[in-house]
């Protein structure tokens, strides 16, 4: 059984948030929250995960606290700027995403290994994860910065009609709210 499951999971790309870098380090300009950027030269990627995981209780399952849950083997594939990943198995799926072969389904001894006395367990739920993030090149340096499905979805729109991209920046300088194309007659 597959669910989507809105647990976040870091990027593999060794993401570097710089926020200081928009905010007014010395030699850059300030930006305000709601202002904006243009930017030819980015990335935006989509990191999706397949996870195994089962849930454990001594009890019943219908009490939240006491439910411990058990993350087995995943696979991890990053989508860049809407292209094809070599590594990609399947897709792209409803949202455009390319994702990896799935993970080996825990054996009945993983699953026992983990199980402690008296409790029960829930079949193995194969978890389906994204993580949106977007680098760009700000002033000569390389920023780095969570974004979401619609920033992700203009650009890959904009990168394959090589066209810039107007950035407005979310609360703090911490995130990329919103991606619009540019267009070449501005």
């Amino acid at each position: 059984m597959m669910s989507y499951h809105p647990r976040r999971y870091s990027l593999l790309l060794g993401v570097t948030v710089l926020p200081w870098l928009l905010t007014g380090s010395s030699g850059c300009h300030r930006l305000a929250v709601g202002d904006t950027v243009t930017v030819e030269d980015y990335t935006a990627t989509a990191t999706v995960v397949y996870t195994w995981q089962v849930e454990y209780a001594r009890e019943n399952f219908d009490r939240e606290r006491r439910i411990r849950r058990e993350t087995f083997a995943s696979n991890t594939l990053v989508n860049r700027n809407g292209l094809e990943p070599a590594a990609a198995v399947t897709g792209p799926d409803d949202q455009g995403l390319w994702w990896p072969a799935l993970p080996p389904r825990p054996t009945v001894d993983d699953l026992e290994a983990r199980q402690k006395p008296r409790e029960k367990r829930t079949d193995p739920q194969l978890l389906k994860s994204v993580e949106y993030a977007f680098s760009f090149d700000y002033q000569g340096q390389l920023v780095d910065l969570p974004s979401n499905e619609r920033v992700y979805r203009q650009a890959v729109k904009a990168y394959a009609q090589n066209q810039a991209l107007e950035l407005t920046l979310g609360p703090g300088n911490g995130s990329v709210a919103k991606a619009t194309p540019v267009s070449s007659g501005s």
